[in-house]
């Protein structure tokens, strides 16, 4: 169960991190004029990829430091 909870906290401190630092990217400059719908849909397809990536690495660090 913790560590059922720590995974959670973690992806929710990822989650932020991401959505935090992605906010500061104009990610609709390397889109066509018009393509407002794919842009989104990249943008969050980027973002989970990159929550699950920085979620990862955080909990492998953190279970070295534990076992």
């Amino acid at each position: 169960m913790v560590i059922i909870m720590l995974k959670f906290a973690v992806y929710i401190l990822s989650s932020i991190l991401v959505i935090w630092s992605m906010d500061s990217v104009n990610i609709n400059g390397i889109f066509k004029k018009g393509k407002v719908v794919q842009a989104r849909v990249f943008y969050i397809i980027l973002a989970l990829v990159l929550i699950y990536l920085l979620a990862n690495l955080l909990y492998d660090f953190i279970n070295i430091k534990i076992f």
